[in-house]
């Protein structure tokens, strides 16, 4: 079954994508489904490819970033240009991603003292008699 096509519907629930998401792919090139009609067929290289898509804008990477990496693929190389290039990009991204979580555990130990202050008013001003 590998080999075989998939319709729209079937990558829609393989993936947990919509019908949206894949039209919008396909749009900025990054899967070439078959076309029949208005019928869109997935092969294994747009599985592949949606793939890679899906965990490279998980990891934070641009549209534009992926398409590069997609493309060269292309090269006669065994992929080592492209395998290089995903890591240069994927080392930026990490250091980003470490940059973002050491900024939200500091606002986040920040609301835990503003709450932990808010506690400690509310107490205070219910003990007072009013």
């Amino acid at each position: 079954m590998p080999d075989q096509t998939m319709t729209i519907s079937q990558m829609c629930a393989e993936f947990d994508v919509t019908p949206r998401t894949l039209r919008f792919y396909e749009a900025k090139e990054l899967i070439f489904p078959i076309r029949q009609g208005q019928k869109r067929l997935f092969t294994k290289r747009d599985r592949a490819r949606l793939k890679l898509i899906l965990r490279g804008k998980r990891f934070g990477f641009t549209l534009e970033e992926i398409r590069q990496l997609l493309d060269l693929y292309q090269l006669d190389d065994a992929q080592e240009t492209q395998l290089a290039r995903t890591y240069e990009i994927a080392k930026v991204h990490l250091a980003d991603m470490e940059s973002q979580r050491r900024e939200l555990d500091e606002a986040i130990a920040e609301l835990r003292e503003q709450l932990a202050w808010g506690e400690r008013e509310l107490a205070r001003l219910h003990k007072t008699p009013r």
